[in-house]
């Protein structure tokens, strides 16, 4: 495909644009995808507001985007997986696969990842991109391209909940419940985890939790959580939880409340990079801690989940946005995080 293509472009600080750029070209192991759905992502918008994710700094221009969903318009020569029509889920980070970690299927923690928009590769926030075919999955009928861009979210949300070994029984707590705390939420929730309560001080979030399957929520500024949880389990603590809030005061609410020998998943990002933690009480209590990156070998489930009816992630979405209106969606992101719980661009 020739001509060009609208590409909403970061100039600086709180500035976006949209821009006109040659469609890209597929190589032989791609496919041209007509980018249909992007979801906003919490980093996204750090990189908008701040320019910077620790030592990841954005130089611009930058396109932002990285969950997306669409159709497949073009393939290159050698791909024999997917044809023109297709409709695919696109994985963001593409690997080397030569590495001890990408060959031991911890993919993930590759250092050679080219991950759509984290500086300094350029997301998806336009109308077409060329992406590794084999990161490409294919949707079934029932499963839209809407969806298809919330398998990356839901992807960490599933990968925290399989590190945390969630299973059936099991009383789980969520700190946090922006984005990656609902998916988490859904993720639990589907692999049988028997309660799962949420911690949140925005009201709106912990309806939405309610709305998803949580079995009850927990407003931590006008209660003492831990407390709260205490009570819900007649003392006894919580089996598992997982903190995507990055705070330091949820971390340490969780470790209060969870039961002796548990573990507590850690994704959230703290804004300053540190937490100090009570780690005679982890000792205390023979805690487990673990953490998240990203996700690995997750897609094909998420989507099996997505479409079997186990998991409805589309009910995430509060917002949507045209890509012409791009500015406004990421200014009304930043400025109204209490009211738009999940934000996508629609690309038509």
């Amino acid at each position: 495909m020739n001509g060009k293509m609208k590409t909403a472009v970061m100039t600086d600080l709180m500035e976006i644009e949209i821009r006109e750029r040659p469609i890209p070209v597929p190589g032989d192991n791609e496919v041209l995808v007509k980018v249909e759905n992007v979801g906003i992502c919490g980093s996204d918008l750090h990189y908008y507001e701040t320019g910077r994710i620790g030592g990841f700094i954005v130089k611009t221009p930058f396109v932002l985007g990285h969950e997306a969903g669409g159709t497949v318009v073009e393939v290159g020569k050698a791909v024999t997986n997917l044809k023109a029509g297709d409709r695919v889920a696109m994985e963001p980070g593409k690997t080397c696969g030569e590495c001890e970690f990408c060959k031991s299927g911890k993919y993930n923690l590759c250092k050679d990842v080219i991950f759509f928009a984290t500086p300094p590769v350029d997301g998806v926030f336009q109308e077409y991109v060329a992406h590794e075919a084999a990161l490409c999955f294919k949707l079934p009928d029932n499963v839209s391209t809407l969806e298809g861009a919330l398998m990356e979210p839901l992807a960490v949300g599933m990968h925290a909940a399989m590190q945390g070994n969630a299973h059936i029984g099991q009383t789980a707590v969520v700190t946090g419940a922006g984005c990656i705390g609902l998916v988490s939420v859904l993720a639990l929730k589907a692999m049988g985890v028997s309660k799962v309560y949420v911690v949140d001080i925005m009201e709106k979030r912990l309806q939405k939790a309610l709305e998803l399957g949580a079995d009850g929520v927990i407003n931590g500024k006008e209660e003492d959580a831990a407390a709260k949880v205490m009570e819900l389990t007649e003392g006894r603590g919580c089996d598992l939880s997982i903190e995507t809030a990055g705070t330091q005061i949820t971390t340490v609410q969780l470790m209060k409340m969870a039961k002796k020998g548990s573990t507590i998943v850690l994704v959230g990002y703290s804004a300053s990079g540190e937490l100090t933690l009570p780690v005679n009480m982890a000792l205390d209590k023979e805690l487990t801690f673990k953490t998240v990156f990203r996700y690995r070998n997750i897609y094909p489930m998420a989507i099996e989940a997505v479409a079997s009816g186990k998991i409805n992630i589309k009910d995430i979405v509060t917002d949507t946005f045209e890509l012409d209106d791009i500015k406004n969606a990421l200014d009304s992101c930043v400025k109204n995080k209490a009211d738009i719980v999940k934000g996508v661009i629609r690309i038509h």
